[in-house]
């Protein structure tokens, strides 16, 4: 895209001299009303002030239908405002979403946030079926696509689209396995083609370094915004006990926005002036902008925020004792710096762990020897399953295999497997949005953002057996294209030797 055409916001992520601000927009239940008209009133005053590059609209967020995105966005992009859409995981299968994409092409709304997205809430009649057809790593690899000269069908030249495309990363994970998965999520990321990064909410000085520290020494080179989120005390409620995915409010500050919350203004001056000397701290760092957002903030209170972490920009270090918000037993990537309160750049120590366990061992030992080429038994299953594919033995393979699987791995008969990616664990059956590229920004204190107490985050579980052998860094990269369902309930074994299965386009 040349660059005249671009929007403000492209240009300015990448402008040294310039920090960017946005802001988040979260669309209700419907396109009319007094809360819509409130949305369009405050874009309408951010366009009109100037200091914001880009507001960002949120697609069915917290997993509840909502107003699509592409409406507001159009309304607010004849204001004069640059827009980013949200492109969320959970509610299209990968027609519709490029499909869709294609008509917000059209619409010039080409600056997008790739999210995996929450899991879908209560609808018409009760909880709708979520769909996760493609995760984030694969969208991404779908853009970048839909961004180069393409041949279709018939050999027909597809015009190119130009869409940005940011994707959020959480550097507040409580424990090493959520933590390490996060990093690693983003390394793919970044190699599928990511533009931009935007964080995920917290409060603590430390783990923003940390994230744009583990960023340089991986050499991944993406402008990074913060997020600046001011909550109401409703939301402090929510976030403190666990109600919004993702999002995590340690005890102490809980305790504080408590206390904060007994003055004439139930706390919000404070909650403000907290945003404002993050905001100040994200610049100090490095951050290339920051993403504000809040229940409720009103065009005054953007004033106040911006106006008065102007003021302290240039004490920002003074700030980082104040911003210490993260849990006495919380994982951290490195050392502390006792000088400046961040992060030196070795990282911690971190133990190997227990040996990995039988259930491991054992599924890589028959991996090893009948499905890598080098293996001893990998010519007689060849050739065995290759003899089935057309004789009436052939549903009797797909049967076999599927129970011998379901005992082993709770199979789902995909007939697309990728247990050997992810260390012999199904995602299928272990993760409620079936991703294959890494874990979503939902779980907390590993447990599944679906199932809170009930279920580990597959991927944490996939962290563990990995470190155990020491190829936890192999989650940092590849790519696994999605599930392909013209292959569904049929022998995954027999795909993988046809080459029909998701290997054959790495073979």
């Amino acid at each position: 895209m040349d660059m005249e055409k671009q929007s403000r916001f492209r240009r300015s992520l990448h402008d040294p001299d310039e920090f960017s601000l946005t802001f988040e927009l979260v669309p209700g239940r419907s396109g009319r009303g007094k809360a819509y008209d409130r949305i369009l009133t405050l874009a309408r005053q951010f366009a009109e002030d100037g200091r914001l590059q880009a507001v960002s609209i949120t697609e069915n967020a917290g997993g509840h239908p909502a107003l699509s995105p592409e409406v507001l966005g159009g309304e607010i992009q004849n204001m004069g405002l640059d827009v980013i859409i949200h492109l969320s995981c959970k509610d299209k299968n990968r027609n519709q979403m490029e499909s869709l994409l294609y008509a917000w092409d059209r619409a010039d709304l080409n600056d997008l946030l790739v999210i995996s997205g929450d899991y879908p809430q209560e609808g018409y009649r009760g909880d709708p079926k979520p769909v996760f057809d493609l995760g984030s790593v694969q969208v991404l690899d779908l853009l970048g696509g839909m961004n180069q000269p393409l041949v279709g069908n018939g050999a027909i030249p597809l015009p190119p689209t130009s869409f940005l495309k940011g994707v959020a990363v959480s550097p507040f994970k409580r424990l090493e396995a959520e933590q390490m998965m996060q990093y690693y999520k983003l390394a793919r990321k970044a190699a599928a083609g990511a533009d931009y990064v935007i964080t995920q909410v917290g409060y603590d000085a430390r783990k923003f370094h940390e994230l744009l520290l583990f960023m340089r020494q991986q050499g991944i080179n993406l402008p990074v915004l913060g997020n600046v989120f001011i909550p109401n005390l409703p939301v402090v409620e929510i976030m403190h006990r666990g109600g919004i995915p993702g999002c995590v409010l340690p005890d102490h500050l809980y305790a504080e926005m408590k206390r904060e919350s007994e003055s004439e203004d139930r706390g919000k001056r404070a909650r403000l002036r907290r945003g404002a000397k993050l905001l100040a701290v994200l610049k100090g760092l490095g951050y290339a902008g920051a993403h504000l957002g809040g229940p409720g903030i009103t065009h005054g209170d953007f004033d106040f925020l911006v106006n008065e972490s102007g003021r302290m920009e240039a004490d920002w270090r003074e700030f980082l004792p104040e911003l210490d918000y993260w849990f006495a037993d919380g994982f951290h990537y490195y050392e502390k710096d006792e000088i400046s309160g961040l992060n030196l750049s070795e990282p911690m120590s971190r133990t190997q762990g227990k040996a990995p366990s039988v259930a491991y061992r054992v599924a890589n030992i028959v991996h090893e020897a009948a499905f890598v080429p080098t293996g001893p038994l990998y010519e007689p299953m060849r050739k065995g399953c290759l003899a089935l594919a057309d004789s009436a033995l052939r549903p009797a393979l797909t049967n076999i295999e599927h129970l011998l699987k379901f005992i082993a791995f709770r199979c789902r008969n995909c007939g697309d497997c990728a247990l050997a990616e992810l260390a012999f664990l199904c995602p299928q059956s272990g993760c409620a949005k079936n991703l294959l590229n890494g874990p979503c920004g939902g779980s907390r204190d590993g447990w599944c953002e679906v199932y809170p107490g009930k279920r580990r985050c597959l991927y944490v579980r996939v962290y563990e057996r990995l470190k155990r052998v020491g190829r936890d860094q192999e989650m940092g990269c590849g790519f696994v294209p999605p599930r392909n369902w013209a292959l569904n309930e049929t022998s995954s074994w027999l795909n993988f030797f046809l080459g029909r299965d998701h290997t054959g386009f790495r073979r």
